[in-house]
């Protein structure tokens, strides 16, 4: 049964972020993506010079209406991740409500892209847009550490602060809740990082359980850009697969996330197969069914009535 994303994000010409690095994933899984790109650039903004255009709240109405006068606006996800504009942001909203009116199943994946490190890389005044509008109507996000404390307004510098902001989150909305990177020290030393997750279902009988994770996975000496992308859009795929095994979901996608940055190493250190070559091996560790990296998931998967 075909199933079809949404994803708004940004698009470069060089280089792989948003959506470049997000749809490609998605299709080698099965999943149909259409494609909005929230801005156009000739690079990420990481580089010293940038240029392009950003998409305005207008401009993304007319390509949403013209989606519906096709009657082709029928979503099972919709993914967003960075923009820049606060009204762009707010008609990304009423679509996604909208859509999930005529299809009350949908997901809503969002990672909240506004900084890490402890510093906003989008306008402030995209802040209080996430928190009071984006967040409620999200099914799942994926925040790094700066960007879950900036959305709670309380820091996280143990793990049970970060079960705490978790559990805010939760409150705001959405039932998924992964923490993506944090600074917290890891068991197995400090070669390693840490990353939480936390999962609310609801029992037969209409209670409320919570499935906590803690993921802990070799750090990588190297500074990639678009890794936020394709991890949100990677557990998207993964949820869809173990809807209700957040443990699983997040090993796969961390094996996922393992195995296309060490590709990427041994590529710029001049390690070239062919072209096909390299599809190949990413098209299979992509689709891998079982995760080939060894993670360290707490699973007692603690419960909260």
């Amino acid at each position: 049964m075909e199933c079809r994303v949404l994803s708004i994000q940004s698009h470069v010409v060089r280089g792989y972020v948003g959506n470049k690095s997000a749809s490609f994933p998605l299709q080698v899984l099965g999943f149909e993506v259409d494609s909005i790109n929230s801005v156009q650039f000739s690079n990420h903004t990481g580089y010293s010079h940038w240029k392009g255009q950003v998409l305005t709240a207008d401009e993304l109405h007319v390509l949403y209406e013209g989606i519906k006068l096709n009657n082709v606006h029928h979503y099972d996800y919709v993914l967003t991740g960075y923009t820049r504009d606060t009204s762009f942001l707010e008609m990304v909203v009423d679509i996604v409500q909208e859509l999930k009116r005529a299809n009350p199943n949908l997901v809503y994946v969002c990672d909240p892209v506004l900084g890490d490190h402890g510093s906003m890389y989008v306008p402030q005044n995209l802040y209080p847009v996430y928190k009071n509008k984006v967040v409620p109507v999200a099914d799942i996000i994926t925040p790094n550490q700066f960007e879950a404390e900036l959305l709670t307004g309380k820091n996280i510098s143990t793990e049970k602060d970060a079960v705490e902001v978790m559990d805010l989150l939760h409150a705001m909305g959405p039932d998924t809740v992964v923490i993506t990177s944090s600074d917290l020290p890891s068991r197995l030393g400090d070669r390693f990082l840490v990353s939480l997750g936390s999962q609310r279902h609801v029992r037969p009988d209409g209670s409320r359980t919570t499935q906590r994770v803690r993921i802990e996975v070799p750090k990588v000496d190297a500074v990639f850009v678009g890794t936020g992308d394709l991890f949100a859009a990677m557990l998207l795929a993964w949820t869809h697969h173990y809807p209700n095994d957040l443990k699983t979901a997040c090993e796969k996608t961390f094996s996922v996330m393992h195995h296309v940055i060490q590709r990427t190493i041994s590529y710029a250190h001049g390690k070239k197969n062919t072209t096909k070559e390299n599809q190949t091996y990413l098209i299979n560790k992509i689709n891998a069914r079982g995760a080939s990296l060894k993670m360290f998931v707490d699973a007692g998967n603690m419960e909260i009535v």
